[in-house]
């Protein structure tokens, strides 16, 4: 497959643990990837490094999602060499807290990024998108926007209203050969979820005992990326080992 033959790609967060198994995946089904990071740059640019180094196509761009402006630049640069026909919604934070005890700043900061970053990324490239007559917005959500989560009501928010803007924009874009969906993780095997889960919560919360992998979860991705995902839109797919 050419260079000029290759759809593009954009997974923001895509230098962390689920973020950087997508980016591999999508490069190995033969996507030229956009790793994006906020502050992380180093680890994006050494993730497009090690994609090259496997025959894969990347490249590396840093921006904050929080922010409409800087978002707006970066894109408009990005779309100069064309469109960007998947778009993989992955940054997002947390900021944990008990409702009675959370601060205004952590509820708007969570919600800025998961949400309102969504917004900011995905807008600017959905009318490009759509003159290609083909393309897929993957949004990564989590089981606490499903089931609820102790201490992350800020989290479990604005991941569920991520739920409800996949379904929205799924009705909008379905005539146009774009797919919307979401993929809610449960434990996946990363840094982050290590310093909250240990080997014995895993148990008692999994049925299946484990927890699961970022290469996983880039599979499904994977596989809502490509054509044979083309008539599921609108759907908000689990993979958290029969958690609910």
């Amino acid at each position: 497959m050419t260079t000029t033959t290759r759809k593009r790609a954009l997974v923001t967060g895509g230098s962390g643990g689920i973020g950087a198994a997508i980016c591999r995946q999508l490069a190995q089904d033969g996507l030229q990837v956009i790793v994006h990071a906020n502050r992380g740059l180093a680890a994006a640019q050494a993730l497009v490094e090690a994609i090259r180094a496997q025959g894969g196509q990347a490249e590396a761009i840093a921006f904050d999602v929080t922010d409409a402006a800087a978002t707006a630049a970066a894109l408009e640069t990005l779309l100069l060499a064309g469109p960007i026909q998947i778009v993989v919604n992955n940054a997002g934070i947390h900021d944990d807290a008990v409702f009675p005890g959370m601060q205004l700043a952590q509820w708007q900061r969570v919600l800025d990024v998961s949400l309102n970053g969504f917004f900011h990324v995905t807008q600017p490239l959905t009318l490009p998108m759509i003159r290609t007559r083909w393309g897929r917005i993957i949004n990564i959500t989590s089981v606490a926007a499903l089931a609820g989560n102790r201490g992350q009501v800020n989290y479990s928010a604005a991941k569920g209203a991520l739920h409800a803007a996949t379904k929205s924009l799924a009705l909008e874009l379905a005539s146009r050969g774009i797919t919307v969906n979401a993929v809610a993780p449960g434990i996946i095997a990363t840094a982050m979820s290590e310093a909250s889960f240990d080997a014995e919560a895993i148990a008692r919360l999994v049925p299946m005992k484990r927890a699961g992998t970022p290469e996983e979860v880039a599979d499904l991705v994977g596989f809502l990326a490509s054509d044979r995902a083309a008539y599921i839109s609108g759907q908000v797919i689990s993979i958290n080992g029969g958690m609910i």
